[in-house]
């Protein structure tokens, strides 16, 4: 039993370092009871795990709702400090059977792949909670310009404590309350990731914790291959504790400004502009401009009843659906910011910035749309979205959410099959984003574990980020036609020979993982790095990408 396997950290976790008031109400919520065994109630981390229905269930929800069939873990892990996660692996691979371990931040994934079947998942907010001292889990350095992160830190916090020293990271995630060490597990991609490379590409140190339980600082300078690994490692070869991020100066305020056009082609010959990608000669004025640029798909219900539309008058919502009638039900939307006050310039500049974009750029004439906000109220512009949802019932609910990154080249074919074929054949009633921009490859590190298009020069994410109904309000049916369209989709690119590749992916177990998103090549790299931190698989088998013992 996975209870009386813990007994072997009764050897390296004697004391207790924290009161268990510390836990926050989670913890609070455990009584022992009678069942309790034995062992468990002699070790020293007693306060520090729990097994009791209400946490190991906790522990197996997540955010897409739709872990139906998850086997929950035998116990949760409450750390007060990186030892207690190392002695937990430690233990793990002591065992001629080891246990699998998970580490789980915000609960940001989807079908339980943060979750440890008759394991121990690792609820890693309780070092933030558990911790001496927050200055601990968080610390700027001015004189070195670089943050120290805990890597169950959220990135909104990141974002403040950086800020209080007039700093700032130069990368984010479109929302910001997700912990450091997940985002940087998978990439961290937003609107600056054309110029600044995605958040795996903005860091200078690590501490990891392998699945050996050896607790390792690595860098491009110290550890590289563990550095590279752990960098867009889904979490397979090390438990990120630790991150440091560089910073430069902030700036004070953004220019938000959204602009609409009718057809794709428009959008995305806008988009490369922006981001300095084959200027023609002639039409380079407005490369560099902005500091972020995105887009999104408006049609039909999302153009005037998502959250996201808040940017818009009431008046202007009804002209904007009334132009997506004209237009046959499909806008595209160029979503950027310009920054500006702080070490970013003045109110002068970003004046002028804007009205080069505005006289340049190819959108419908009279459907610009601007905004002038705080640089946090920008970076924070997703969480009042989320609290909208929240208070509608509308935010723990399923979500079968498809992300893809397309080759440049395809990117039209994909919009004509699926924005104005698939999803428009196929409506379904559900509510939610669908972006789509453009990133350079060369800001992406090649050597570390996540996958993208390597082919071209460019390539353009797609995230498809639908909610369904909850399945107690029409058995499920809303979520099943969405998860057949997102189905119809990866069919269509296989169809049409666009080689796409998931982000935030999902396969049932490792032949989908090892043929569809790596490729024989990154995969015996990715084999290779497994065999090498992680020999006995006892990490984030919730992935399914690998079992134990490993193949």
């Amino acid at each position: 039993m996975i209870i009386a396997a813990l007994f072997v950290l009764n050897c390296v976790l004697s004391t207790i370092r924290a009161d268990p008031s510390a836990y926050g109400d989670h913890a609070l919520a455990w009584r022992p009871v009678s069942s309790l065994p034995d062992e468990l109630r002699d070790l020293g981390v007693r306060a520090l795990i729990r097994h009791d229905a209400e946490a190991t269930a906790r522990a197996s929800a997540d955010f897409g709702n739709m872990s139906v069939d998850v086997d929950v873990p035998a116990a949760v892990l409450y750390p007060s400090s990186p030892d207690d996660i190392a002695a937990l692996l430690h233990a793990s691979s002591a065992r001629p059977s080891p246990f699998p371990v998970s580490a789980r931040g915000c609960g940001h994934s989807i079908r339980g792949q943060a979750s440890a079947a008759r394991g121990v998942v690792v609820d890693m907010p309780s070092l933030g909670r558990l911790a001496a001292g927050p200055a601990t889990r968080l610390s700027v350095s001015v004189e070195g310009r670089y943050i120290d992160a805990g890597g169950e830190q959220l990135w909104v916090d990141v974002l403040h404590a950086s800020l209080a020293h007039g700093l700032t990271p130069r990368s984010w995630t479109d929302y910001l309350h997700l912990t450091v060490g997940g985002t940087l597990s998978n990439a961290g991609i937003s609107g600056q990731a054309f110029r600044h490379g995605p958040q795996l590409s903005n860091v200078q140190e690590l501490d990891v914790i392998t699945g050996l339980g050896e607790k390792v600082t690595c860098s491009k300078e110290k550890d590289r291959d563990l550095f590279d690994a752990v960098l867009g490692g889904l979490g397979q070869f090390g438990v990120i504790t630790r991150a440091r991020i560089p910073l430069v100066p902030a700036p004070a305020r953004a220019r938000w400004v959204r602009l609409l056009y009718t057809d794709a082609a428009a959008l995305t010959k806008d988009q490369e502009r922006l981001i300095d990608v084959d200027v023609e000669i002639g039409t380079g004025a407005v490369s560099g401009l902005m500091d972020y640029v995105e887009g999104s798909v408006l049609a039909d219900q999302g153009l005037a009843g998502s959250w996201r539309s808040s940017f818009f008058s009431a008046a202007d919502a009804a002209r904007v659906a009334a132009l997506a009638k004209e237009t046959g039900g499909v806008l595209y939307c160029l979503e950027g910011a310009l920054y500006y006050g702080g070490a970013a310039g003045s109110e002068r500049d970003v004046d002028k910035r804007l009205d080069v974009l505005l006289r340049e750029l190819r959108y419908e004439r009279g459907f610009g749309f601007v905004q002038d906000v705080s640089y946090s109220e920008f970076l924070e512009r997703v969480r009042d979205g989320e609290l909208k949802l929240r208070a509608a019932g509308l935010w723990e609910v399923p979500h079968p959410w498809l992300n893809l990154f397309l080759p440049r080249s395809r990117v039209l074919d994909f919009a004509a099959g699926v924005f104005h074929g698939i999803l428009r054949r196929g409506t379904t009633g559900a509510m939610g984003p669908v972006l789509i921009y453009p990133m350079n490859r060369n800001r992406w590190d090649g050597e570390a574990s996540a996958v993208f298009p390597e082919e071209e020069e460019l390539f353009y994410t797609v995230g498809i980020l639908r909610s369904s109904v909850p399945a107690s309000s029409d058995g499920g049916q809303q979520l099943r036609l969405l998860e057949e369209q997102n189905e119809e989709i990866m069919r269509f690119c296989e169809e049409a020979e666009i080689e796409c590749v998931q982000y935030l992916p999902y396969y049932a177990g490792q032949s989908g993982w090892e043929k569809k998103h790596f490729g024989p090549n990154r995969w015996a790299r990715f084999v290779e790095r497994k065999r090498k931190y992680d020999p006995k698989a006892i990490l984030s088998r919730g992935q399914r990408i690998f079992t134990s013992p490993l193949a």
